[in-house]
């Protein structure tokens, strides 16, 4: 199977990478080579360190290596028989990306979305083939965590659903399949959590600190909420919170007054070395 992949972000990147590892041919496009560039790198380095782990042998890195391509030309997807993309977290832009999709893939190509809270039954919508529209919703850093949500909209059929669910067990990963739903499963019950530790921290109920450690330790939870906004990125989350309040007209989704505050001021976490806390 020869898998597309377009945005060379983190996400698009780290996607490559896994599909690359279980023998895929992978082609990654993006508009900026500059982005393609930094994809390849980010690739080469997260393969280099699990060779030095044991993880991997060094020449099942070079094969995996080997084995992804790049390039900024759009039409080059046509030969591909499943596109994954990792675009911006925009319903029109995603939209856009399936109808150029439409125009120059072969009917049967499989068109996944890596969204993490849009519907897929809207995305399905804007395409021609609306069965062959599918939800991969991987998990940052791709190569590390376990789940991909498989999200089926209205519209996918029986055979796609298994298809992309037999695809993502031959990547290493543990499929779980979801109806469509805005925010489907993992995001619906964890941004809302977020969302109400930043509302804590809004109303100075308890430190960031605090507010974190006392729900690693009251809940057993690995990380808390605070720093796991950070690793996410604040405007993921906003993204996420606006998505869920829109879609399900309800206030119990309204984006806290400091997310918003915080997104604006560009402070989004780990990726620009501030958010709830800062990193050099």
């Amino acid at each position: 199977m020869k898998i597309g992949v377009i945005g060379a972000g983190t996400m698009g990147s780290g996607i490559a990478q896994v599909a690359a590892l279980a023998g895929f041919n992978v082609l990654v496009q993006d508009l900026s080579e500059p982005a393609l560039e930094r994809a390849t790198r980010t690739i080469g380095d997260s393969l280099a360190r699990m060779v030095k782990k044991g993880a991997i042998e060094a020449s099942k890195a070079d094969e995996a290596q080997a084995l992804i391509s790049t390039t900024t030309v759009f039409d080059l997807l046509d030969d591909r028989d499943l596109v994954i993309e990792a675009i911006v977290e925009k319903l029109e832009a995603k939209a856009g990306l399936i109808r150029r999709l439409d125009a120059i893939c072969r009917a049967d190509a499989i068109f996944a979305s890596n969204t993490s809270s849009i519907s897929l039954t809207e995305l399905a919508a804007a395409s021609a083939h609306p069965g062959r529209v599918i939800g991969m919703h991987f998990f940052n850093p791709v190569p590390v965590m376990q789940l991909v949500e498989i999200i089926r909209a209205l519209q996918t059929t029986d055979a796609v659903a298994a298809k992309v669910t037999a695809l993502t067990e031959a990547m290493g990963k543990t499929p779980r399949v979801s109806k469509d739903s805005y925010g489907f499963i993992v995001n619906r019950l964890m941004a809302p959590q977020i969302n109400e530790a930043i509302n804590c921290v809004h109303e100075g109920l308890a430190t960031v600190a605090d507010i974190d450690t006392m729900m690693k330790l009251g809940a057993n939870h690995p990380m808390g909420p605070l720093a796991l906004a950070d690793l996410i990125g604040l405007d993921v989350v906003l993204n996420i919170m606006e998505t869920l309040y829109q879609g399900f007209d309800d206030p119990k989704y309204r984006p806290s007054p400091l997310l918003k505050q915080m997104v604006a001021a560009g402070y989004l976490g780990r990726k620009t070395g501030k958010g709830f806390s800062e990193y050099r």
